[in-house]
């Protein structure tokens, strides 16, 4: 029996878990933290040995595959013995893929609007009557799906990390929403190598498969032909009319696919603001693809709910709007925000910051935000960067402090954005941990 190693149990870590051992590989997980106490029983159960707070050598270099989680780094001291040994290291998207059989995946990236547009496309499909599951950054596990109920069509949330550890993964739908600066930090500090790794999403595709991009992202445009495959490119864009693909022009959107035009305003989507316009787009297209009747598109594209944590209006007190933002874990998500504002802000901001240029946001600040409190442990580079562009900014230490301090200088009909533009993992355990604290000490007022 072969050996697998699991590195890392988190979801993505437990789904590979289950998802090998039931393709008969000799399966152990190994975790440098502890292991929370639902996934260590998931463990037990399906009597998979591992072990917590350590990675031994002798019993994990003896492996014949090992998938790492994606939040383990390139510079961690067992992926370079495991390089070293040149043992296969994979990640858990292309595990599942190895064992997805004849169902079909649409895979989304991009370092804004992945999550929304991929929750739109699973709504849109599901409406339309496809059998289908979401998995990946959202939800369940791709392989945790593939074990235990898989589906003949996934619809996949994908970040650069899972992407870099991929060999044969290959999407017949591919998204990419579009490539800001975004967790340079992982990639020693160079742009190129995160727009390669995120790009990484067509490396295998062929002619039977499809490319879903934006036209308007400078990046994506700039690095496309370097990139582009034998794939069948499907732009969208607002700034121009498409043979084929999906575009707004005088709000109005249509969807152009096999000599097809499906019309519909913008007044009717259901999640309002530019970039869902975007997200939108690329749902409506990718489902178009797929063969979901225009009909049905039309009906879940009103009907979507959106999600929790972006751009989430959470409650008016005293006239006062209070928004969860928390998702906004880099500066494009809150330039986005930002965008959509059409009352003053006053705007949380800050956390761990993974290389982050704040003069992004500078002029939108000028023009919408009345005052900024600093959440976050270290919050001079937001002190240095758009200090003198706002009439007040204030630190505080907790979801509780920045909301009272919020209220204290909102006056009526303005709106309190919570849109950090950082990860949360200094003062929280993830951005729904800080969305869910923002939430509460709303409520507190």
């Amino acid at each position: 029996m072969k050996r697998i190693v699991i590195l890392g149990a988190g979801e993505s870590g437990i789904g590979a878990a289950l998802l090998a051992q039931k393709e008969g590989w000799d399966v152990f997980v190994s975790d440098s933290g502890m292991i929370k106490a639902a996934y260590k029983k998931e463990l037990a159960s399906a009597k998979i040995d591992f072990e917590e707070g350590k990675h031994s050598d002798d019993r994990i270099l003896n492996a014949a595959l090992i998938v790492k989680s994606p939040g383990i780094p390139e510079k961690n001291e067992m992926v370079k013995k495991i390089r070293k040994k040149r043992i296969e290291l994979i990640s858990e998207i292309e595990l599942a893929f190895r064992y997805k059989g004849e169902s079909k995946i649409v895979g989304i990236t991009g370092s804004n609007g992945k999550t929304t547009t991929t929750a739109l496309t699973y709504h849109i499909c599901k409406n339309g009557g496809a059998d289908c599951a979401l998995v990946g950054n959202i939800g369940y596990s791709f392989a945790r799906q593939v074990a235990t109920d898989p589906k003949p069509l996934y619809i996949v949330e994908i970040s650069s990390f899972q992407l870099d550890d991929t060999k044969m993964f290959r999407p017949d739908i591919a998204v990419l929403t579009n490539i800001t600066e975004d967790h340079l930090d992982r990639y020693e500090y160079k742009f190129e190598n995160y727009i390669n790794s995120k790009f990484r999403i067509i490396e295998n595709q062929g002619q039977d498969d499809f490319f879903i991009y934006n036209d308007d992202d400078e990046i994506t445009k700039k690095y496309l032909n370097k990139f582009l495959n034998s794939t069948n490119p499907l732009p969208i864009s607002m700034n121009h009319e498409l043979p084929e693909g999906a575009y707004i022009v005088s709000e109005e959107m249509h969807l152009k696919w096999k000599n097809e035009d499906m019309e519909m305003s913008i007044e009717d989507f259901a999640i309002k603001g530019k970039h869902n316009q975007y997200n939108t787009m690329a749902a409506g297209i990718s489902s178009a693809v797929l063969g979901i009747r225009k009909e049905k598109i039309r009906d879940a594209i009103q009907t979507f709910e959106g999600l929790e944590h972006r751009m989430f209006k959470v409650a008016t007190v005293r006239g006062v709007e209070f928004i969860n933002d928390s998702k906004a874990t880099n500066v494009n998500s809150t330039w986005y925000a930002l965008e959509s504002m059409t009352k003053p802000v006053i705007l949380i901001l800050g956390g761990v910051d993974k290389g982050n240029d704040y003069s992004f946001i500078k002029e939108l600040v000028k023009e919408k935000v009345k005052g900024i409190i600093c959440l976050g442990v270290d919050n001079t580079k937001i002190h240095e960067a758009l200090g003198k562009d706002v009439p007040f900014m204030v630190n505080a230490q907790s979801a509780k402090d920045a909301v009272e301090a919020a209220f204290h200088f909102a006056d009526k009909g303005d709106v309190v954005l919570l849109s950090p533009a950082c990860a949360s993992f200094d003062l929280f355990k993830n951005y729904e941990d800080r969305g869910n604290q923002f939430i509460k000490a709303v409520k507190d007022l």
